[in-house]
């Protein structure tokens, strides 16, 4: 078949799934932003920028929609081209919904079987939304905003063929209407890659090394932001750290924002809520390292003794499946999509996402008895092999999908 994959920052989510596709035979190509700069095998088409986002001062309740169309519409431009200049017709077209590209490929392409990653139905309650009272409460006005988020991915499963979510979570956002056409596949974690190693060792770009064995707490957001419990997760370090003199802490993420609100101007949530504790922590062994490279991550959730995820109720991070695939004891939040993989006491444990002193606890303790939650690291392992193994689980079901088997 022929097959055509669509995703701002491709290949984002279809990483593994693509060159497998190619392997088996099928003809792949890619749509993506022309700003888009990561490397791929895939024979790819780029679409030009889209326009600035519209001033929502003029817009309203329709910026985001507005945005996603204007997007939608640079990728058909695209897509006609590609048709009229290069006879490009595909049987599949799987794109990612989040972004509105989807939207027009159907009057472009209307014999192609559209499938889309649906991966979070916006919602004005239940959700991220009003879920921390600190970052704002859900009023009228919020809810009457995100209702109108909801538009573009409204028409992005009415024209949808099928439907695929990586979580229980995150297919049950979807309206009831639209829950049928979703099949739940993970992407998959590399288990073979993300394996316990009691040998491993790992130097972070400041040079500082750990080795397995050694007291490390670990902390992962892409951003250091609110949304993935940065706040809850500073707020608890003092006692933390006050508890055990030994510990090393490693911060890993950026300074930007990936969701949410931004702070005041001029700073960063790094650093608000580092200021918050910083008089009460031992800046010496707590160590920020940006992001890093995919090697140390891996070395990180082999070496550390403790890692921490914490998240509002919203889209899993990849980064908590690749630490129990590591053999890491996760202490994660007591939240929906966490609650989904780990079982508190049985594959990991968990705290409270509001309670510091409850995630305190439940942290120290963490550390200072590793022998005693052995048996959460391997389950946490044994879970991962079972349901969202890459080789053996997850990929097999992708290729199902594409390809109209499942």
């Amino acid at each position: 078949m022929k097959i055509l994959f669509v995703h701002q920052n491709f290949p984002g989510q279809f990483l593994h799934l693509a060159p497998a596709l190619v392997e088996r035979g099928h003809e792949v190509t890619a749509l993506t932003d022309e700003s888009n700069t990561r490397k791929s095998p895939i024979t790819t088409f780029r679409y030009r920028k889209p326009e600035p986002r519209p001033d929502p001062a003029v817009a309203r309740l329709g910026t985001t929609y507005a945005e996603m169309t204007n997007r939608a519409h640079r990728a058909a431009r695209a897509a006609v081209v590609l048709r009229d200049q290069h006879g490009y017709e595909p049987d599949v077209i799987f794109g990612h919904g989040g972004w509105g590209e989807t939207l027009f490929l159907r009057e472009v392409w209307p014999d192609a079987r559209l499938l889309v990653y649906a991966e979070l139905y916006f919602a004005p309650r239940g959700l991220d939304v009003g879920f921390d009272p600190e970052f704002g409460k859900a009023g009228d006005g919020k809810a009457f905003s995100v209702v109108a988020r909801q538009g573009h991915q409204a028409l992005m499963m009415t024209q949808a063929d099928a439907a695929l979510s990586p979580t229980e979570f995150q297919a049950d956002t979807f309206p009831d209407i639209f829950r049928d056409k979703i099949s739940i596949i993970h992407d998959g974690i590399d288990t073979a890659r993300l394996a316990p190693n009691p040998l491993a060792s790992v130097t972070l770009p400041s040079g500082v090394r750990f080795d397995a064995g050694d007291e490390v707490l670990t902390f992962i957001n892409r951003n250091l932001e609110p949304y993935r419990g940065y706040h809850s997760f500073m707020r608890a370090l003092p006692a933390v750290m006050r508890a055990r003199p030994n510990a090393q802490v490693v911060i890993i993420g950026g300074d930007d924002v990936s969701y949410g609100a931004r702070p005041s101007e001029g700073m960063t949530w790094k650093e608000v809520f580092l200021d918050e504790v910083r008089d009460r922590i031992d800046l010496n062994r707590v160590h920020f390292t940006g992001k890093v490279p995919y090697a140390v991550f891996v070395g990180l959730m082999q070496v550390t003794r403790v890692h921490c995820y914490l998240t509002v109720p919203f889209v899993l991070s990849w980064s908590m499946l690749e630490a129990m695939s590591a053999g890491a004891l996760v202490v994660g939040s007591r939240t929906a999509p966490v609650e989904e993989l780990i079982t508190d006491g049985v594959n990991g444990r968990l705290a409270d996402f509001f309670d510091t002193d409850n995630l305190a606890e439940t942290l120290v303790d963490s550390l200072a008895r590793p022998e005693a939650f052995e048996a959460l690291r391997q389950e946490a392992r044994a879970h991962i092999i079972e349901n969202y193994d890459l080789q053996n689980i997850c990929l097999p079901r992708l290729i199902a999908f594409v390809e109209g088997r499942l």
